[in-house]
C-alpha cells in the first residue's frame, strides 16, 4: 500500500488509465468505422442489387424503366435504395440502348411506330465500370470513361443471357465519396480529440507534479540568499511530500544554527565589551576622581576677592565638573552594560516607578515644550522586578523620548493588564526611526545621533529579559515612537 502511495506508482497508474482509455476509445472508433463501411457496402450492394430486378423487369415489361419504376418502385425498393440509383441502362444483344431512366438516353418513339435507338458507344458521359476486366471482349463495346463522369458515380455491367440473345444491364450508382471523406475524417476527428484530452491531462499532471518542485527551487534559492525562515508545503505521503518535509526540517534547523550562533556571536561581544568596557571604567574613573578633588582645591586656594574674577573662575570650574560628571555618566552607562544583571524579583507597583522616573525628566520636558501624561488601567496587579533595575529601564526610555523632541511635543505612558503580563507602552510624538534602524536599535554601541552612546536601549532591553518580559518597538519617520514593554505579573495576581 505504501508503494501505491509514491509518486512513481501514481504516475505509472495515470499513464495506464490513459493508455487503456486511449486504446478503448480508439477500438470504439474503429468498430464504428467499420459498421459504418459495411452499413455502406450493403446499402450498394442492395441499391446494385435493386438496378439489375429494375432492368431485368424493363426488359421483359411493356413500360419504360421511368414508368415502371414510378409505378412499381415505391413497392419494391425504399427512398435510400432509390436514392442510390443514378442510372439504369439495359443494352440490347445489338449494342442498342434499350431502355434507361434518362429520357435523353431512353429510345425515341418515330412518327411510323417504330423505335429509334441510340448507340452504346455515343454514351460519353458513363462512368468507369468497376470491375471491368470481366468483360472481355465486350468492354470493347462501351465508350471510355470521362473524367467529370467519373466524379458522379460508378458503374456496374451485368450480362443477361435472354431468349433475344445476350443483353446488358447497366447501373450506375450515386458516388459516396462525400460520405466516404466524412467516414474517413471523423475517426481523425475523434482521435484528434482524444490526443488533445490526454495531452491536456498530461500537461495538468505534469504541472502538478512540477508544482512542488518549482516551490522546492525558490524556496532553495531564498535559503541560499540567507532567509531560513521559508518552509514549503508538505501534501501527500509520496516523495514530494517527503522531500519537501525534509526540507522543512533542515531549514528549521538551518534557523535554530543561526539564530544561536547570532546569539553566541553577541555574548561574545557582550562578554568582550563588558571586560574592556569594565577595565576602561576603572581606569577613567581614577583620574576623574583626581581631576575633581584638585578642581575642588583650586576652588578654594586660588579663588580671587574680585567679584569679577571669582565668577569667572567658579564659572569655569563648574563647567569642567559639568564635563567630568558627563564623562561619569558615561562610564557608568558603560559599567552598567558590562555587569550581568542580577535582579531581586518582587511584587512592584509600575506606576510608582514610572512617576519617580518622569519626576527625574519634567525639568527638562517643560524647558523643551514636551507635555508628559501617564494612564492606567484601574486594578493593574503588580509587576514581578526590581525597582532599581526597573527605574533604569524608565529613565533610558524617557531620556530617549525627550532627545527626539527637541522642539516639543508630547511624551504619554499607559500601563495596563494584559493576560499575565504588565504592559507599559511609551509612546513619543518625536522625528521617529528610520525602517532600516529598527531591526538595530537594541544593538549595543548603535545609534542613529552622533552624540550618543548607543547602550541605552541595550541596557533596557537586558532589564526585560532578565525580567522575563518582552519589548517592541513601533516608528516612523516624521510618526514617532512606541515602545512596548512587559513584565511578568507578580506571582500569584492574574491579570484582569
Amino acid at each position: 500500500m505504501k508503494f501505491l502511495e509514491t509518486f512513481r506508482a501514481r504516475l505509472l497508474i495515470i499513464l495506464a488509465v490513459l493508455l487503456v482509455a486511449t486504446l478503448g476509445v480508439q477500438y470504439y472508433l474503429n468498430l464504428q468505422v467499420q459498421e459504418e463501411n459495411r452499413r455502406v457496402r450493403e446499402m450498394q450492394e442492395r441499391a446494385l442489387v435493386a438496378g439489375i430486378t429494375l432492368g431485368f423487369n424493363g426488359m421483359q415489361a411493356t413500360d419504360t424503366l421511368a414508368g415502371f419504376m414510378r409505378r412499381e418502385g415505391a413497392g419494391l425498393f425504399d427512398a435510400e435504395v432509390r436514392s442510390r440509383i443514378a442510372e439504369i441502362i439495359v443494352i440490347s444483344d445489338e449494342w442498342d440502348v434499350y431502355d434507361s431512366l434518362n429520357p435523353d438516353y431512353a429510345p425515341r418513339e418515330n412518327p411510323d411506330g417504330t423505335r429509334e435507338y441510340r448507340k452504346v458507344s455515343e454514351l460519353t458521359s458513363l462512368p468507369p465500370i468497376v470491375d471491368s476486366a470481366r468483360l472481355g471482349d465486350d468492354l470493347s463495346r462501351f465508350p471510355p470513361p470521362s473524367a467529370e463522369a467519373a466524379a458522379v458515380g460508378e458503374a456496374h455491367v451485368v450480362p443477361i443471357q435472354t431468349d433475344r440473345g445476350r443483353f446488358h444491364v447497366l447501373v450506375v450508382l450515386k458516388s459516396d465519396r462525400a460520405e466516404a471523406a466524412s467516414r474517413a475524417v471523423r475517426p481523425l476527428v475523434y482521435t484528434l480529440l482524444v490526443v488533445l484530452v490526454s495531452s491536456a491531462v498530461t500537461l495538468f499532471l505534469v504541472w502538478r507534479f512540477s508544482s512542488p518542485v518549482s516551490q522546492l527551487a525558490n524556496a532553495a534559492k531564498r535559503v541560499a540568499a540567507g532567509d531560513f525562515s521559508v518552509r514549503v508545503a508538505a501534501k501527500g505521503a509520496n516523495e514530494m511530500g517527503g522531500l519537501s518535509s525534509r526540507f522543512n526540517e533542515m531549514t528549521a534547523e538551518l534557523e535554530k544554527k543561526s539564530g544561536l550562533e547570532a546569539k553566541l556571536q553577541q555574548a561574545e561581544r557582550e562578554a568582550v565589551v563588558g571586560r574592556l568596557g569594565a577595565s576602561i571604567a576603572h581606569e577613567i574613573r581614577n583620574p576623574l576622581n583626581y581631576i575633581n578633588l584638585s578642581l575642588d582645591h583650586l576652588a578654594v586656594k586660588f579663588r580671587s576677592e574680585d567679584g569679577r574674577a571669582k565668577e569667572e573662575f567658579v564659572g569655569i570650574t563648574e563647567q569642567i565638573k559639568a564635563e567630568v560628571r558627563r564623562i561619569e555618566a558615561r562610564v557608568g552607562e558603560l559599567l552598567d552594560y558590562s555587569r550581568t544583571p542580577k535582579p531581586e524579583l518582587r511584587p512592584t507597583r509600575v506606576r510608582e516607578v514610572v512617576d519617580e522616573s518622569m519626576r527625574l525628566i519634567e525639568a527638562s520636558a517643560g524647558e523643551q515644550g514636551v507635555t508628559v501624561g501617564v494612564t492606567e488601567e484601574g486594578g493593574t496587579p503588580d509587576a514581578s522586578a526590581d525597582r532599581e533595575y526597573l527605574r533604569s529601564l524608565f529613565n533610558n526610555l524617557f531620556i530617549n523620548a525627550l532627545k527626539a523632541m527637541e522642539g516639543g511635543g508630547k511624551l504619554a505612558v499607559s500601563i495596563a493588564a494584559e493576560g499575565d503580563f504588565v504592559r507599559i507602552d511609551v509612546a513619543d510624538t518625536g522625528e521617529g526611526i528610520k525602517a532600516e534602524d529598527l531591526h538595530r536599535i537594541f544593538e549595543p554601541y548603535f545609534s542613529a545621533r552622533k552624540t550618543g552612546t548607543g547602550l541605552g536601549l541595550a541596557i533596557v532591553k537586558r532589564i526585560v529579559e532578565v525580567h522575563g518580559g518582552t519589548i517592541e518597538v513601533e516608528s516612523g519617520i516624521g510618526k514617532g515612537t512606541v515602545f512596548s514593554v512587559r513584565l511578568p505579573m507578580a506571582k500569584g495576581v492574574q491579570g484582569v
